[in-house]
């Protein structure tokens, strides 16, 4: 097969998805892999590297989604990359199409093969390829809140951790999936005061356990939010539903409450966003605006900042898979694993994953091969 690798353009996206070390994998099994010239360069992996692992290098973007049977990337395709996709070929990457009709709606009129990251679900539940990055985005979503609310920034001049005789800061997370608790071990760590909210009682009890009491627990509902919100410095939104929208569980009326100088900060963006104030998409180069005199950070690839430690992360989840696909061939690969197959959520032109259906009020067809 001919695995295609062209460098990701969205605004500051350091990651790549394939390293040098799985492309020399590839290669041994007879594989075909094209990478674009600087792919990996900031996220620390040269041309060389990736020449002496056996990849042709190709300067030209075109070129590499022509030649491509499968496109491996890390983020969804850009408009100025839609009409560089080819009919029926195969596309591995993070899609996030429940929050992006346009790009459904190309995939679809391509019958583009969308095989999505963040759908692949084992049988506990669990999203082994979202797992890292969100284990990253929830991390650096306590340390990039810190930093805003300090004053050069904006902020309303709160040191989290606080000293001796002064509190702590206030830090609110909605969700106590991967995300939250990558964000409260952060928030605990810098001695913070934490809530965290959930609708799972069982989730909570075992956040209470394995934080021997230090985060603060709460079931979420209305009142409870409005509660915490009221009080946090930092509002970290971490809400998810596999495939689908994410919930707007986080009213207008609740920010409004919020100090001027607080931070929020919507990690959910990648799927629509779970606070209602959170009208846009922002990036690395703009990642912040300002509502009610709170500061809003909604940048939708977060650990393209950290491009090193995420590809590492990304590719080592993402490669067993890849594997598959390539070796057996996509059609026998998802018919033999029933984990990989929750991934494709465009075939033919159908929508084959019910959330992403539901989200843009289109057909659903279930996954037949």
């Amino acid at each position: 097969m001919i695995i295609g690798v062209p460098k990701e353009i969205k605004d500051k996206e350091g990651r790549v998805s394939l390293t040098p070390a799985g492309c020399k994998m590839l290669v041994k099994m007879g594989h075909k892999v094209i990478v674009e010239a600087g792919a990996g360069n900031i996220s620390g992996f040269s041309d060389a590297e990736y020449q002496a692992a056996g990849a042709i290098m190709e300067e030209s973007p075109a070129k590499i989604f022509s030649e491509a049977d499968l496109i491996l990337k890390v983020k969804e395709p850009l408009p100025p990359e839609y009409s560089l996709l080819k009919e029926g070929q195969v596309l591995f990457t993070y899609l996030h199409l429940a929050a992006d009709k346009e790009l459904t709606e190309v995939l679809l009129k391509k019958k583009i093969v969308g095989i999505a990251y963040e759908t692949v679900e084992l049988k506990d539940g669990s999203l082994p390829l979202l797992k890292p990055m969100s284990e990253i985005a929830g991390k650096m979503s306590v340390q990039i809140g810190a930093r805003l609310l300090e004053k050069p920034f904006g902020g309303k001049g709160v040191l989290l951790g606080g000293v001796p005789g002064v509190a702590p800061g206030v830090v609110v997370i909605v969700g106590a999936g991967v995300v939250g608790t990558s964000a409260a071990k952060i928030a605990v760590g810098l001695g913070a005061e934490v809530y965290v909210l959930d609708i799972n009682a069982e989730r909570l009890r075992y956040l209470d356990d394995i934080f021997g009491g230090r985060v603060k627990t709460l079931i979420s509902n209305e009142y409870n939010l409005e509660y915490a919100i009221s009080k946090a410095d930092l509002l970290i939104g971490g809400v998810l539903v596999p495939g689908y929208k994410a919930p707007r569980i986080v009213t207008e009326e609740m920010i409004k409450k919020m100090a001027p100088g607080s931070v929020v900060i919507d990690v959910a963006i990648d799927q629509g966003g779970c606070i209602e104030t959170v009208d846009r998409v922002t990036t690395h180069s703009n990642p912040t605006f300002e509502k009610f005199g709170v500061i809003h950070y909604s940048v939708a690839n977060i650990p393209g900042s950290v491009p090193r430690t995420s590809t590492l992360a990304l590719t080592s989840a993402t490669l067993p898979y890849l594997l598959e696909i390539v070796n057996k061939g996509w059609e026998r690969a998802i018919r033999e694993n029933q984990y990989l197959a929750k991934g494709v959520n465009t075939f033919d032109g159908k929508l084959t994953n019910k959330g992403v259906a539901e989200a843009h009020d289109m057909p659903y067809y279930p996954l037949v091969l």
